[in-house]
């Protein structure tokens, strides 16, 4: 498996994973402001010719934003996410960023675990931030709101 910057020229194989791997998948417009988008990093995980994955990492002031990643379902649980991430956290550190920022649902367990490995923390809720995963019968759903420092710490 390899990571690469994505540009505009991959938007059909990351508009195919979004829509194969989220419930309420990114428009295929926001997916090309964003392959376009100088503020923005896009990476993707291959292997052989093989989207498996994607991430989007925003720069702000004094900090990074993960604003997206998604893992293709046949894919998951194989190390593609934590790839990205840690790709990411190194790209935020490398780019002065001070913390990384997220956002996931509540009820998301594996990507919260994932989170938690690389250091990151809540910060706070959303409430009613997410649209139900289902049709009918559900509320909607909190966003959980993390970050991991990224500076340097002192040694004692």
């Amino acid at each position: 498996m390899h990571l690469e910057r994505l540009a505009v020229a991959h938007l059909e194989s990351v508009a195919a994973l979004e829509e194969a791997g989220q419930v309420h998948p990114w428009r295929r417009a926001t997916l090309a402001q964003a392959l376009a988008d100088d503020t923005l990093e896009v990476w993707g995980a291959w292997r052989d010719a093989v989207l498996l994955g994607y991430a989007v990492l925003a720069w702000l002031p004094f900090e990074a934003e993960l604003q997206a990643i998604t893992v293709v379902p046949h894919a998951r649980r194989q190390g593609v996410a934590g790839m990205l991430l840690a790709h990411l956290v190194t790209r935020s550190r490398q780019g002065g960023a001070e913390r990384l920022l997220l956002e996931v649902r509540e009820s998301n367990a594996p990507a919260l675990a994932l989170y938690r490995r690389y250091g990151f923390s809540e910060d706070g809720r959303r409430r009613g931030y997410y649209p139900p995963v289902e049709a009918r019968g559900s509320e909607r759903e909190a966003a959980v709101l993390m970050s991991v420092s990224l500076q340097a710490r002192a040694v004692d």
